[in-house]
Formats: C-alpha cells, structure tokens, sequence
C-alpha cells in the first residue's frame, strides 16, 4: 500500500502543524462517535491554518497537553484524540499475525515467485524425492523444486507434534506435557511456535474464503478477558498484566479475531532511544511517533493506587456505576487500571488498550467482506463502542451494521440464576395463557415490546436500558442498550433485535479456553503481598499467550466439534467436515 500521509517520525512539530493527527494510509478516527449526530463519521479539519470561509464543526481542547479532545460543536460530545498512524501500525500487526505462508518457485527473480503451487497451469508435478517430498517443476523458469510435508520439512518425529498440540488443548502443563511425550522445555517452545505458524496460516488460507462467501447476517458478541504474566525476577515481583479482545458469532460460534494488546516486534530500548531523539515526551501522545506503545514514563505517571469496588446492588447500579467510572477518565476510551503490582514486559512492548480495540474492529472490518447484516453486542465498554463505530461507521449509516451494549450480573449464584429463570417462565407462562394461539417466539417478541415500554434511562448521556425479560443460566439477568437508534426499525424488528442481544458466543469462548489452556487459568492472590498474584502454570511471556491463543482458535474452529457433531467452521460455511489434528499440523 503506497503511503501519502506526513512523516510523523521526522516531523517534530507535528502537533504544532496539525489541529488533530492527519490521515495515515486512508485511516483517520478522530470524529465524532455519536450515530444522531450530524457529524457522526466525519473528521475535524486536519490543518491549523484553515481556508477562508471554511467553518470547523469541532473545536479542540487541551492540544499541548498529553490528551487532546475535541469537543463536537453540533452534539456537544467530547472524543479523545487518537494517532491514525497508531490505530493503522496495530491493525497491520494483527493482519501480519494472520497471513498464510504460501508454497512457491525459490527463485526471487521468477515470476512464480509467491505464486502458490497450487496456481493452475503454473507448475507441474515432477516426481518425489528419495525421501518422499514431491517435486515440482515452475513452467516460468523451468526450474525443480521439492515441497515435502510440513511436518517431515520443519519438524522431526511429527507424531510427538500432534501429541503436544493435543496436550496444549486439553489444559496439561508445560512440565507434564515435557514428561508424558519426554521432550526438553525447549524442545516444546519450539513445537509451540511451528504450531502458531501452521494455524495461522491454516486459518488465513481458509479465512480468505470470508471476502466471497455469502453471509446474510451474523451476530457478532465482543468482550475482553484479563491475563496475568508471571513474574520472573524475586527482586521485582510485579506482574505484567494484558487484556485480549475477542469476537465471537453467536450463531455458529466461529470465533473471527482474539487479539492482545502486546506486540513482541518493538524493541522498548530502540522505541525509548527514537522517542528521545523526536522530543516526543514533551508532545501530546496522539501526535508522537509511537503513540500506540506504553512508554516508561508514562506508564509511572498513569500508575494509580488499587482501586477497590464495592458490590452493586442492582444490576442498574452496576451499570450506571460504570457509565460513572468511564466519565471520570481522562481519556474515556481508554479502560487500563495500572497499580503498583503491575510493571511493563521484560521483553516486546504494551500496547494502549484502546488501540488494540481500534484495531480489533478494523482488522474484523477487513475480514469480512460480504456479509449482508452485522449486529455488534458489545460489553459496557466506552473504548468499544468508539472503535466499533469508528471502523463501521460507513455500514453504520447505510443501516447494514447496529450495536448493542449488553450488561450481564455475573456474580449471581447458581440458586439466584435458578430465582431468575424461574421467574422468567411464570411471566412467559402468564403470557401464553392470554395468548394460546401465538407461536413461543411470538411470545417472546410480545415480552420484549412490553419492556420497550418501560425502557430506563441511566447514566449522565441518558441512554436507554431495556431489561431482558428472557433470561438463562449463562445470562440469568440482562440489560440491553441499543447504541445505533436512527428510529427507523419497527415494535417488531426492535423486539427481534433486543430479543438476540447476547454475549453468549465469545463468553463461551473465554470460559473454554481458561478450561483447556493451563497457562491462561486464573491466578492465585498470593496472601504474603497484596494485589500480587501468581499462576503456578502461568506463562512468564506474553508471546507464548499470543501463540497458544493462535492455536486455540485454529483448535475450536475448526478441529472440536460441537453436540451437532459440527465444528463452528462447518456452520459457517468455511468448511464441509472437521479437520484433525494431523491436517492442521501438515497444512502446505
């Protein structure tokens, strides 16, 4: 992609030649976040120095400070700058992550080279090898050359490959799993990596079908989960502490993107080194060279004490306490709580969270290129309802994508959810008796139309809350927001949209992959030092978390089928049967 966007590394008055960061490579996220209002979708102006006659609908607040925000003039909302070169740097990390390694003629100047072997009249088989790999001849430049078996190429004693992979995905321990297939711990980390290669590019050869493959709808459920990094030196007993964001289809339970805010690519000391050479500390972060990557000193100044909160005593209070905490932020999208037990990577660097939210809705934007519908249910989460709208802002307006807020009462206990169900069924039994002649589901519709009637409104931009009448065990009390009204949707189509809200998709996924991988269960609070934890199985490296996570997702998708005997891939129509083990291993 040819880049026309100003060099932000060389220039050093960024900040003071631009109102907002400009454009970089098409992307520019600093407008307004709100669908009714008339400047939804569209940015500031770019410049200082405006033309005569032109009137900027924003006006921006706190420019030479560390964060600008620019006030909406026609709505009176407030949005946090953010770097476009930083939001378009993340989302090519995660595309990069996710590129399949295609097979091809070696020689860099043929004109097959990066062409696959599997290009029809491209090349032509030409026998095996004495050790069985095939060979082929590039009709381009006639030359031969051998493709063998990944596993055969890459790795020794392939059997012990599949039976790490099992392992890995049925929560055994790094050490158990050394002792039962009788490997060296560096021997596994490097199965680890070969096996995050072959189901990236497993999952991207098979992805890439998502641009043509015709989908009527999906509904999309996005939430994050915590994971804790051991400590690895008894001097500095601090835990690195990352945040993945996930997407998840409610239908299928085809999981498009899980993605942590952490890229081992940066080096911290060259990062630090260039930032001091730019002056960029003494710039507002959105207009420095790296704004997506937690520096040091930032980082010490945004450390807080540990911040403890008291139990809600309804699920309303729940959430109009969060609208609470998210306006009291300096920066409303962003949702890290630094403490004193926590530190940055040894090793690689952190990335703002808000930045790997930008990026998880872009990079799920680019994956799926043919869908007629999306509906987002999203947790109540500021920073996730700005990058949501910002990467769909255009499929917003044109009524192809809405989304949800979705609050759920997770501390309930198992005798409250039953209250809950309970409860649920007399009024659906109520129901039925008044109206024998309707279908269940029309019940349910008639249900949700009653409780549209006694939306609340809570928080400080009074948004309105519809209580879900129709909980489960998994969601047994739940409130839905509904974050894209153009009120342009009828009682009915409203009641069916209410009616599918739900995280169900991508809580499932969580809760399975805390199950099967060791190193992503929860750690334990260690009683000698507060707020310091530790997981005896736990990973001392955010790249190992990235690479298992990799895997984890090639796994559910498409190896661990379902009660219908059916992998999320199969219902999706990415795939027509499961694939082992083996076939993920050995993907060419």
């Amino acid at each position: 992609m040819t880049n026309n966007s100003p060099d932000l590394s060389t220039d050093l008055l960024l900040h003071k030649t631009y109102r907002i960061p400009p454009e970089f490579n098409g992307v520019q996220v600093n407008f307004c976040k709100n669908p009714e209002c008339e400047n939804f979708g569209i940015p500031s102006t770019q410049e200082k120095n405006k033309k005569k006659g032109v009137k900027d609908t924003y006006k921006l607040k706190g420019s030479y400070k560390d964060k600008p925000i620019l006030h909406c003039l026609s709505c009176d909302e407030y949005i946090p700058v953010k770097s476009n070169q930083g939001v378009f740097e993340e989302t090519q990390r995660m595309v990069d992550g996710n590129t399949s390694t295609i097979e091809c003629c070696p020689d860099n100047e043929c004109s097959n080279h990066h062409v696959s072997i599997t290009t029809p009249k491209a090349y032509q088989s030409f026998g095996k090898t004495k050790s069985g790999s095939n060979r082929y001849r590039c009709k381009a430049c006639m030359k031969t050359f051998a493709v063998g078996s990944v596993s055969t190429r890459y790795q020794k004693q392939p059997e012990i490959t599949k039976q790490v992979f099992k392992l890995l995905m049925n929560k055994s321990p790094f050490r158990r799993i050394c002792e039962v297939v009788d490997i060296h711990p560096e021997t596994l980390y490097h199965r680890i990596d070969f096996l995050a290669e072959q189901c990236n590019s497993f999952m991207a050869h098979h992805e890439a079908k998502l641009k043509t493959l015709n989908i009527d709808r999906l509904y999309l459920a996005v939430d994050r989960q915590d994971y804790s990094i051991n400590w690895t030196q008894r001097k500095d007993k601090r835990n690195n502490k990352f945040q993945g964001v996930a997407t998840a289809d409610n239908e299928t339970r085809y999981v498009f993107g899980h993605h942590l805010n952490f890229d081992e690519a940066l080096n911290s000391d060259e990062v630090e080194n260039e930032t001091a050479s730019l002056n960029d500390l003494s710039k507002p972060l959105p207009y420095r060279r790296h704004a997506r990557a937690w520096l040091k000193n930032d980082y010490e100044r945004a450390m807080v004490k540990a911040s403890h909160r008291n139990g809600s005593a309804t699920l309303k209070d729940d959430i109009n306490h969060t609208y609470t905490v998210q306006e009291s932020r300096d920066d409303i999208e962003k949702q890290e709580v630094l403490t004193s037990d926590l530190k940055l990577p040894k090793d690689g660097m952190q990335i703002h969270s808000e930045y790997t939210l930008y990026a998880h809705f872009n990079y799920i934007k680019n994956l799926l290129g043919n869908v007629g519908k999306i509906r987002f249910f999203l947790d109540q989460d500021s920073g996730m309802r700005a990058a949501c709208l910002s990467a769909f802002k255009d499929e917003i307006k044109n009524r192809t994508c809405d989304a949800f807020y979705v609050s759920i009462s997770k501390d309930l206990t198992v005798d409250e959810k039953r209250k809950c169900k309970n409860k649920s069924k007399k009024v659906f039994d109520k129901f039925r008796a008044s109206n024998p002649d309707l279908e269940p589901n029309d019940i349910k519709l008639l249900m949700i139309k009653e409780e549209l009637k006694r939306m609340q409104e809570i928080g400080k931009w009074k948004d309105k809350w519809l209580f879900h009448p129709l909980p489960d065990m998994a969601e047994p009390e739940k409130m839905v927001c509904y974050l894209t009204d153009f009120k342009d949707y009828d009682d009915t189509h409203l009641a069916w949209l209410y009616n599918k809200a739900s995280l169900h998709g991508v809580d499932t996924y969580f809760m399975q992959a805390r199950r099967r991988i060791s190193i992503l269960e929860r750690p334990l609070h260690s009683a000698s030092s507060s707020g310091r934890v530790w997981n005896g199985y736990g990973a001392y490296n955010p790249s190992t978390v990235i690479k298992l996570l990799a895997i984890f997702r090639a796994f559910t998708n498409f190896v661990l089928v379902g009660k219908d005997k059916k992998t999320p891939a199969m219902r999706l129509g990415l795939a027509d049967r499961p694939y082992s083990y083996d076939e993920v291993i050995e993907f060419v």
